[in-house]
């Protein structure tokens, strides 16, 4: 009877940059920015912490590394697009991105990121701008007007203390600190809540719609 041989054991998976950043990103996506450290990162890929040096000059490499990871996967604006189209596009993309990765907002706003995935994004944002006819002073009080924007929604979709479906109930049970004689008009939109009238659900959309039709008079097209 012949010998039942086990199948080979497929090689291990070299340790490397990119693998590195994607087991790293994994665990901040998974506990949160805190929770990364080079010795978890380790056990995650199964290899000495001192090996991961190799690739990644420290922690603050890593988490330049991660950052541009996360901006990779934001739509790029084309310079071929409307530039309003292009900003509204941008913007959405962005905002759900961050949400996927809610540790990352906090990450970008606080440190200088000059990887190559930020610095093409940047880069084409500022050229869809310049070529709608914003001056290069404009195109840049643009880009950050936006960029305010998407990350103070971000920030405060992630970070709300109840969820839209109790916006209700929780305004019922904050009526009796906001008197009508006191705060009329607070109370009149507390009641429109309570009442199903409006859900008080903030409009990440209506901000981006300002603040691209105030831009609009800034252009100087050729």
């Amino acid at each position: 009877m012949a010998k039942i041989r086990n199948p080979p054991t497929p090689p291990p998976v070299p340790l490397s940059r990119e693998r590195i950043l994607h087991a790293a990103l994994h665990l901040a996506d998974e506990g949160g920015i805190e929770s990364l450290s080079m010795r978890k990162l380790a056990q995650k890929l199964s290899v000495k912490a001192m090996s991961l040096y190799n690739y990644v000059t420290n922690k603050d490499d890593l988490l330049d590394g991660i950052v541009d990871k996360v901006i990779s996967e934001i739509e790029v604006p084309s310079l071929a697009t409307d530039w309003q189209l292009a900003m509204r596009q941008r913007a959405t993309s962005a905002h759900a991105v961050l949400l996927r990765h809610p540790w990352a907002t906090m990450a970008i706003v606080s440190r200088v990121n000059v990887g190559s995935a930020m610095l093409h994004y940047v880069d084409a944002t500022l050229g869809c701008l310049r070529e709608a006819g914003f001056s290069v002073e404009m195109a840049d009080h643009a880009w950050n007007a936006i960029d305010n924007h998407i990350y103070g929604f971000t920030l405060q979709e992630l970070n709300f203390p109840f969820e839209a479906t109790e916006y209700s109930a929780v305004a019922e049970n904050y009526l009796s600190s906001i008197p009508v004689e006191h705060y009329p008009y607070l109370n009149q939109l507390t009641h429109h809540v309570i009442e199903g009238r409006y859900d008080g659900i903030h409009d990440f959309e209506f901000g981006l719609e300002l603040i691209l039709s105030g831009l609009d008079r800034f252009r100087h097209p050729t």
